[in-house]
């Protein structure tokens, strides 16, 4: 069962039984601590709380996309590695809908399935990948930022927004022409999660939600 909504640091965490998730990680290295609190505390004076959180977002996502840190996920042989992560937990705790794994970072659009619990479905990606990526590389100490971005997706709207963004994450970084070029993503692979959640599916979890 879901955890509700929760934090395990400084970011808010929507964890809901049978919710669609679209879900963000990156490597620990890609985005400094350092300057998202700048950001942060530049961004006090705006009092509108969602948007503060949408700028924040806004500026991770600029400054990941533009490759920094050691981006080891660029290696074909690092992202089949996570990407072989997140397929493996399909139609079991959950179903994945579409992925893309960029030089730093991870985006993944899933829906829960049964009583999967969201951190723990990260968390497996994170830990097994780290420890494999680790050994494959010669490196050690943590792999992955600890914490990761998450939002709950509320409608089809939503949704369909979420899948653009994801699959055309790479051609905006300026790393392929189109979408199905990259190797490492939903797009690259032809993936066909067997049929995307239907509006009542999504307008369910929204009702939980409320509820």
């Amino acid at each position: 069962m879901g955890k509700g909504i929760y934090t395990r640091g400084y970011l808010p965490h929507w964890d809901f039984e049978g919710s669609v998730q679209a879900v963000t990680f990156r490597l620990g290295d890609s985005v400094p601590g350092r300057l998202i609190e700048a950001w942060r505390k530049e961004l006090e004076i705006e009092v509108d709380e969602l948007a503060r959180q949408k700028e924040i977002h806004r500026r991770i996502s600029k400054y990941e996309d533009a490759g920094h840190g050691e981006s080891h996920l660029k290696r074909a042989d690092c992202a089949v590695i996570v990407q072989g992560k997140l397929i493996a937990g399909h139609a079991s705790s959950y179903r994945l809908i579409d992925w893309c794994i960029m030089p730093n970072h991870v985006h993944v659009l899933f829906r829960l399935e049964g009583e999967a619990v969201l951190a723990d479905i990260v968390q497996s990606w994170k830990g097994t990948s780290a420890f494999e990526i680790n050994r494959l590389i010669g490196r050690s100490g943590p792999f992955w930022q600890r914490d990761y971005y998450d939002r709950f997706v509320r409608d089809m709207d939503h949704f369909h927004d979420c899948r653009i963004y994801i699959r055309e994450n790479p051609v905006k970084a300026g790393l392929c022409a189109k979408p199905e070029d990259w190797s490492f993503s939903s797009a690259g692979c032809g993936w066909d999660p067997n049929g995307a959640p239907a509006s009542a599916g999504l307008e369910e979890s929204a009702n939980e939600d409320a509820g």
